[in-house]
């Protein structure tokens, strides 16, 4: 049996968006103070990978003011997830084939 590679995500390729699409996944939305804080990162490193996910339609911005401050919240689109579920499939499937040998 082979390994479903095409349903493997170049997208999650990358650990931190790996980390954001889990995150978006079971929560409704996060923002992105909060997202920088639970990962441990930057402002310009997370902004970078949340953008690529929004291009790849994975992911939705919604920005607002909290009085006058900006605030910028994430949620992950059905798109993003179904590809997150597929990607993890996936992994899941490699995971047990490798187990087999």
């Amino acid at each position: 049996m082979k390994v479903p590679f095409e349903k493997l995500d170049k997208a999650f390729e990358n650990r931190l968006r790996l980390q954001i699409m889990s995150m978006l996944v079971v929560n409704d939305r996060y923002d992105f103070n909060s997202l920088k804080e639970l990962l441990d990162t930057t402002d310009g490193n997370l902004a970078s990978h949340l953008k690529g996910l929004e291009k790849e339609e994975y992911i939705v911005v919604h920005k607002a003011f909290l009085g006058r401050k900006p605030n910028t919240t994430y949620e992950s689109t059905e798109k993003g997830k179904k590809a997150f579920k597929q990607h993890l499939d996936a992994l899941e499937q490699l995971i047990k084939q490798q187990k087999n040998k």
